[in-house]
């Protein structure tokens, strides 16, 4: 390995030992602590609303994945380059190493969560990285120079180049003890973190209350069983999951609270433990996020089990002039929901269980929102602890200040999930399905097109409830060749789903579903 390649080598191990330190000392702090949390927080909530839109549309609920595999490339890359341009009298490598260090500290003590603590995962780490990087290239320098003066020593050559590659062979064992010891930090600090923080065994023992009255009972005629077409309950494991957390919050049940305050005339606090006192609710809603495409499958429907809103709501008193609710989840995150949307007799809850089991850790338990007929930026706070009772025209949420619009109403939209777009199905009878969703208006009719002929009407499942899709099914006897299917729906206040083609920001994607098929 030649000079250029050690100093490479030397600059990844040096900066293995940074993110492992790191990793360790964050396990006495907050996993939120570490530098890749921490940068990849800021790069999330500073990312441009286009390029958001495309990282989800693209890579879907493996947004977070790609960040990290990104920041891990970039942090490769910066860590080859130190070490190339490290000097043993010039240092340039380690201001490199401290500049990203230094920068990892502001993010992570600006989240809106944190303390002075949380920079010193970064600025521990940053500070081992530039010893172990002074001392290797040190090393790799001295071998540069005992090679330049090999020439000049009378021993033999054969000597001359032993002695080389022992020191050569040294300095890659150093190289490879930093990269391993690095490593080894890493992965001991992410797993010790992980079992600290971990509340899958305490979920698992969690016992959900009975609801008070019936849920809406699941109609089998809501469900076609047609193949290719999603299911009218969404399982767990298969539930879209978008939002702002790097890493899934682990919020013990026994540590978290439910603060309702702000313009009210008393603010309440309600721990998880008060909630069994109370009469629980189970609803069948779906959700959507304003982040999908026409025919996306960022929505998805599951039966909730929580406590009414409006009942919490009424309890701390809100003034007559007060329009917004300002959910925050423990992690930072803000959604703004309109206080007459939560008030008005919908479904709105704090849910705690999620089709017949608790909520999972990834789609916030202990509790989070769920609120029919708003997209979820405005609405479906996970890992919530607070509610601040507010205005529109004072307080603005994680994603309207960053343009998108304030109050969010679900658009009505319809999905084509089979035959699948690019598909080759057989010519003779072809079955069309899918779902349309008006989340709390219903759906009143689907329509399906084949390229531009008339529209037809297809058959309608069974709808338990307003608040969730619709299935949807249509005969056509397919003719060979290429053709191009389309769907429309018509919601329950007779309103047709509109045509003009409109992208997700700022407030939802409209326009018809269409799969185009080539038929054999």
């Amino acid at each position: 390995m030649a000079g250029r390649e050690l100093r490479i080598a030397g600059g990844i191990a040096a900066a293995a030992v940074t993110l492992g330190v790191a990793e360790l000392v964050a396990v006495l702090i907050s996993p939120d602590s570490t530098p890749l949390q921490a940068i990849g927080s800021s790069i999330v909530d500073h990312t441009p609303d286009g390029v958001r839109e495309w990282v989800i549309q693209t890579f879907g609920t493996n947004d977070k994945l790609v960040l990290f595999i990104s920041m891990g490339a970039v942090a490769l890359i910066a860590a080859g380059i130190a070490g190339l341009v490290e000097r043993a009298h010039r240092p340039i490598g380690s201001i490199l190493f401290a500049a990203l260090g230094l920068s990892a500290a502001v993010a992570a003590v600006t989240r809106s969560h944190a303390s002075w603590t949380w920079a010193l995962p970064s600025l521990l780490g940053a500070c081992a990285g530039i010893m172990v990087l002074r001392t290797l290239i040190r090393r790799i320098t001295d071998l540069d120079a005992a090679g330049e003066s090999a020439t000049d020593t009378e021993k033999p050559a054969a000597e001359v180049n032993s002695d080389t590659a022992l020191e050569r062979r040294l300095v890659m064992r150093g190289i490879g003890i930093a990269l391993g010891a690095g490593a080894a930090a890493g992965i001991v600090g992410r797993v010790l973190g992980a079992r600290r923080r971990d509340v899958s065994g305490e979920r698992a023992e969690v016992q959900l209350p009975p609801p008070a009255e019936p849920k809406v009972a699941v109609d089998p005629a809501a469900d076609l069983r047609i193949p290719g077409l999603a299911s009218y309950l969404t399982p767990n494991r298969d539930f879209y999951r978008i939002d702002t957390a790097l890493t899934v919050p682990q919020v013990s049940k026994d540590d978290w609270s439910l603060r309702i305050h702000g313009m009210v005339d008393r603010e309440i606090r309600i721990t998880y433990a008060d909630l069994g006192s109370r009469q629980a609710i189970e609803k069948l809603v779906t959700l959507t996020c304003v982040s999908n495409p026409v025919g996306g499958d960022l929505i998805g429907n599951a039966s909730w089990l929580g406590y009414r809103l409006d009942e919490l709501l009424a309890e701390a008193g809100p003034h007559a002039d007060a329009d917004m609710v300002l959910s925050r989840s423990i992690d930072g995150f803000t959604a703004g929901s309109p206080l007459a949307v939560l008030t008005d007799g919908r479904d709105a809850m704090l849910a705690v269980g999620m089709n017949g089991e608790p909520l999972p850790t990834a789609h916030g338990y202990p509790a989070r929102l769920v609120v029919p007929g708003l997209y979820g930026y405005v609405s479906a706070t996970k890992w919530v602890t607070e509610l601040e009772i507010t205005r529109f025209d004072r307080a603005q949420a994680y994603w309207t200040r960053r343009g998108w619009s304030a109050r969010g109403p679900i658009k009505t939209g319809t999905r084509i999930d089979t035959p699948a777009g690019g598909s080759k199905p057989a010519a003779g009878k072809v079955t069309v399905a899918g779902v349309a969703w008006a989340q709390h208006r219903g759906i009143r009719a689907v329509e399906v097109r084949i390229d531009n002929g008339e529209w037809q009407p297809a058959r309608l499942a069974a709808e338990p409830s307003v608040d969730t899709w619709r299935q949807w099914a249509f005969d056509w006897d397919a003719t060979p060749g290429p053709h191009t299917i389309w769907a429309r729906s018509t919601d329950g206040d007779g309103v047709v789903q509109t045509s003009d083609r409109v992208g997700e920001i700022p407030d939802g994607a409209t326009g018809y579903a269409s799969n185009f098929v080539r038929v054999g």
